[in-house]
Parts: C-alpha cells; structure tokens; sequence
C-alpha cells in the first residue's frame, strides 16, 4: 500500500456514534451551526485532501531529507506546493476565530485533521504542526500591534511559526536559558543566543516565519522566572528600521531580513522531511509577548496545544503502521494457517495465522481506545472555551488538564512500539525500505521525546495535577466517567482500585519524597489503561459497535491489554510498601 488514506469511517463512528459530539458541540453558542453534516463534510474533503496532496510525499520526502544551501533551507520535492495548497485551501485556519481571518469551527476537528496528516505524512506535518499553538499564544498575550501584523498570517497558516526554547546546554531544564533580551528606545528589543532543534527553523515553504523565543532581559533574576517570551519575525515588517548587530564587519542596512541565521540542519533518526535547525540570533530583532518574567506562562498555552497534537501524532503513526501492515498481510501467503482444511503444500494469507492476528487486532484496539480519549478531550477543549456555563468550563478545564499528559505519554508509547510491533508482520521485509513501515518506526521515535518528555509528563501528573490536591481532582473525574456508564462494575472496579492506590501514594510520599517520582511512569500508565477501559465500554455500548470489526477489536483490548492495569498496580502497590518499609526501619 504506497498511500495512505484516512480512516474517515472510523473517525465518524467514534466522533458522532460514541461521543455524540454533534449534541455536545450544539450545546455551545459558538459552535452551534457545527452540526453533524457540516463536520463529516469538511472530514471527508479534509481526508481527500490529506490522500491525495500529502500522502504522496511521505516517501519522496523522506529519501532526500532537505538541505542546507547558502543559509536557505530547501524542503523535498513537492513539499512546498503541497504546503501552499493546503493554507490557501484554508485548512490551517479551521477553528481560529473568525474576526482573526478563521472558519471557528470546532478544535476537535482540528485534531482529526492532524491526526490524518501525521499518519499520511509525519515529516510534512511537522511545518504547520505548531501553528494553532503559536496562534493562542499571540492572541493571548500579544499586544494590540503584534495581533494587528501577525495574527491574521498566522490563523490563515501564510505565515509559518516555530517555537524556540531549547539550548545546548539546557534541554528540559528551561530555567538554564541564557539568550539575552535587550530592550530598545523604540519598544523592541535585541536577541542574542542559540537554539537549537527547532523544528522548520528555516525553510522553502512560506515567505516569512514567526519565531517564539524565550529569552532573559538584562537584570531579570535567574532560573524560569526571570524568562520573557518574545516574538522575532524571520523577515522584519517594512518601516521597522534594522539595526548594526553586535560584531565587527556588519553594518546596519535597509535589508528587511532580521538577525537569525540557521547555521545547520540536524541529522535524525527520522522525520529527514522536516528540518531541524540550530539558529542564531546576533541582536535580531523582536518584540516581548505579555509581561516581563512570564514567558512560561505565555509559551505554555502554545505547549499545552502542542501535546494533545502530540497525541494524536502517535495515534495516526500507529493507524499508518496499522494498515500496512494489514494490507501486507491480506496478499502475503505462507503455510498454512492452523485449522485450514487445505490439501498439502497450500498456503494461505498471513492474515490467518493466529500470530498475525494477534498483533493486527491489539493495535487496533490501541487506535480505536486512544482515538476516543483524544476525541473527547478536544471536545473538553471546545467546551472549556465556549461552554456558557461557568462551572462547566471549569470541569472541562480540568479535564483537560488532567488527561493531556496522559494522552501525550500514552499515544507516544503505543504509537513507536506498536507501530514496531506491526513492523514485525513484514518480517525481513519490513525492515527494508520497500514497504514504508521502517520509516513509520523511525519518525514515530521522537514524538516521545519533543514536547515534553514522556517521563515529565509523568512527573506533572502525579507531582503537580494529582498529589497536590490528595487525588480529589482526578477522584471526580472518575466519578463523572462512572455516571456516563451507570452499573459497570468493571470500570467501577478499576476506577476504585486506581483512587485507592492514589490515596496510598498520597499518604507514603508525604514522608518518601523520592516515591513519586520512581512512581510517575507506573502511575500514568495505571491512569491510562484505566481511561482506556473506560472508552472501550463506551465503544460497546453505542449503536453499530456489534459488528465483527469492533467485537474483535473489544476482545482483544479486553484479553491483551487490561490486564496490564493489575500489573501496574502491583507495581505501585510494592513501591509504596518498600517505601513504608524503609521509614519503618530503625536508624543505625
């Protein structure tokens, strides 16, 4: 199968037959002419779209990768056409507000959107990948002439953006970043410093990018409050004067090109279709977005977007992985399958032999299980935004915030193992580049890694969203999950173990500070599998879910991946005991 085409059947099923989302969404003022036609219209023509425009390039442009001449970045053949007809089509601008240029349509089709590009195309999909999150960024926190000049480019996706947060020297630890900040006479300051791994740093595809950096003006005290977030466009707006940059040798000009020069691009594992560059600021120009010390705060709105991206950047990977897989394995014929009534020497399709089935069917049931997590929390997200009631937007809120790490961690995992796991359908022939699959393995790797590693969001679940308030938050997320399937006691159960494990980790960190952080990834994990369950009963109980593609899927969630909840629970459970143990002990 050299294409892929999007899931568009599937996708309508666990959006309107399992989450009633039409109903959801008609409850919102703003989203109110959304209704069910007008969704799985613009899904339909948005998986046309996806399979005839960049589905095509996932191959070609992993071969040749892009490259570094004279300080431009060329993206692969084809990339930057099929870039230009997706924002004039309007895609990038679905659910930006309409005063801002966009169509305000719901954000949850945004994420089905991009879910599909990802797994038709990965290294493509990195270039508009942050553009809703710098979008909320600016229209949050900028000022009223960064929204007038940069906005409207940015929903409408003419304009590309990237977000600069990482230095050598300080990965995850943000509170490490040097890049200086100077403020100017005229409002805008001067930035200087190195980042690194910025993903479409530099590139063919648009006229201009919008670069968001984090950086430290002169006197702000050390460690993540003292970092402001700035705004430094790759090509300065006319009228804006281009100061002489530190250095000898370099003169002010009239040149409307700014002081950011990609030095290199990064050679990857995977993703060579998206350009990973090292940039330098030598006194560009920028301007501060929000208050001085609050960069954080202002980046997180574009960090918090870019996870639940994240997570629906596995779950396509692993749905690509997925089909094919399955198509390899309709045509490839070897033996015969236990069972077959078939004369000697006959051979039958691998699809038949229990062993393949095994894999085929489990991750099937990882992508349908995660697509129903993340489908939902993007209606948290709408809801959240638009709900006119108070309280209702604050549940969804915190649902949101709850869930996020969850799903970022969760759809990551399945998404490289099982799309590894799914390589092994192929045998030999999938470790070769004939077939797709390998390069399907290799670019799913790093959705671990970016945004977050899948071990802090681990770390901010049970650390900042779950110990800090004793499990009362998430307790009542679950009970709200429960009343949606009144008298399972299935999901009752896992829900009631999970709150007690949560109470006994609460209670043992309090004099174990280094439990919870041995504790984090177990403890996700357990979360996961436990909301998993509860969106596979969700799956069953909604009309059309008995036909044999979903009872073979529900089977297989329920009998090769439940029961690893109890597993991880048994972890935990021995962790908190080798913890109580040890405080019990006497002191030599």
């Amino acid at each position: 199968m050299a294409h892929y085409p999007p899931s568009s059947a599937d996708h309508r099923f666990l959006l309107f037959d399992v989450l009633d989302a039409g109903t959801a969404l008609q409850a919102l003022p703003a989203l109110r002419e959304a209704d069910a036609d007008l969704l799985t219209q613009v899904l339909e023509e948005a998986a046309k779209f996806v399979a005839e425009v960049v589905s095509p390039l996932q191959a070609t442009g992993d071969a040749p990768g892009c490259r570094l001449e004279d300080g431009r970045v060329l993206t692969p053949p084809g990339f930057a056409e099929a870039y230009r007809a997706f924002w004039q089509a309007g895609w990038p601008s679905l659910a930006c507000a309409p005063e801002d240029g966009g169509q305000g349509l719901p954000w949850v089709l945004e994420g089905v959107l991009y879910e599909m590009l990802t797994g038709a195309n990965h290294g493509w999909t990195m270039a508009p990948g942050l553009l809703h999150g710098a979008y909320e960024c600016v229209k949050h926190h900028g000022s009223p002439e960064l929204k007038a000049r940069y906005l409207p480019r940015i929903a409408s996706g003419e304009w590309l953006a990237t977000m600069c947060l990482t230095e050598a020297h300080a990965g995850s630890d943000l509170g490490q970043v040097r890049t200086q900040a100077v403020p100017q006479a005229d409002g805008s300051h001067r930035i200087t410093g190195t980042k690194i791994f910025i993903s479409g740093g530099e590139h063919d595809l648009t006229d201009n990018i919008v670069h968001l950096v984090l950086a430290r003006e002169p006197g702000a005290p050390p460690g993540p409050k003292g970092l402001s977030l700035f705004l430094a466009p790759k090509v300065l707006p006319e009228g804006v004067p281009l100061p002489p940059p530190p250095g000898e040798g370099r003169g002010g000009g009239t040149s409307t090109h700014n002081f950011i020069t990609c030095e290199r691009i990064e050679e990857k594992m995977g993703l060579h279709g998206s350009p990973t560059c090292v940039l330098r600021f030598d006194g560009a120009t920028g301007w501060r977005i929000g208050e001085p010390g609050r960069g954080l705060n202002a980046m997180f709105v574009m960090m918090n977007a870019a996870r639940l991206h994240v997570a629906l950047q596995g779950i396509g990977l692993l749905d690509a992985a997925w089909q094919k897989a399955h198509a390899y394995a309709r045509e490839r014929t070897q033996m015969r399958a236990p069972g077959a009534l078939r004369g000697e020497g006959a051979a039958d399709p691998i699809v038949r032999h229990p062993a393949i089935q095994r894999i085929l069917q489990t991750e099937r049931a990882w992508v349908d299980g995660l697509r129903v997590l993340a489908y939902r929390t993007g209606l948290e997200l709408d809801i959240a935004r638009h709900h006119p009631d108070v309280q209702r937007r604050a549940s969804a809120q915190q649902w949101c915030s709850l869930v996020t790490p969850v799903l970022k961690a969760l759809c990551t995992e399945q998404g490289f193992g099982g799309a590894s796991r799914l390589l092994q359908v192929f045998g030999g022939h999938g470790y070769v580049k004939e077939w797709g699959i390998e390069q399907i393995v290799r670019d799913a790797r790093i959705t671990m890694i970016y945004e977050g590693t899948n071990e802090i969001q681990a770390i901010d679940l049970l650390l900042r969203k779950v110990l800090p308030d004793g499990g009362a938050a998430l307790a009542e997320l679950l009970h709200a999950l429960e009343a949606d399937l009144r008298d399972d006691e299935d999901v009752q159960a896992r829900f009631a173990a999970l709150r007690e494990v949560t109470r006994t980790l609460a209670a043992e960190s309090a004099h174990a500070p280094t439990l919870p952080y041995e504790a984090a990834d177990d403890y996700l994990r357990s979360v996961g599998l436990a909301l998993f369950a509860w969106a596979w009963r969700r799956i069953e109980s909604a009309p059309g879910a008995a036909s044999a593609r979903w009872r073979e899927a529900a089977a297989a969630a329920r009998l090769r991946i439940l029961p690893e909840f109890e597993l991880r629970l048994q972890i935990l459970r021995t962790q908190c005991e080798a913890a109580a143990a040890a405080q019990a002990a006497p002191v030599d």
